[in-house]
């Protein structure tokens, strides 16, 4: 049986900031997404995770700010 594989995170919105060393579009960090390439599914669920965490966390410093 195979694994389904998760969709990319990538939004094509592809800008580095030089502050958070993070995409602007998918909020990863350059050596997350050359990793995605090489990730098994259990891994990029993982980070899916992450991601959306991370974004929960910069929408909630934008209305704090």
């Amino acid at each position: 049986m195979t694994e389904h594989l998760p969709p990319s995170p990538c939004l094509g919105i592809c800008i580095m900031d030089p502050r958070t060393r993070q995409c602007r579009g998918c909020l990863r960090t350059v050596e997350e997404i050359a990793a995605w390439y090489e990730a098994t599914p259990a891994e990029k669920r993982a980070l899916i995770v992450v991601l959306a965490a991370r974004r929960a966390a910069a929408e909630e410093a934008k209305r704090n700010a």
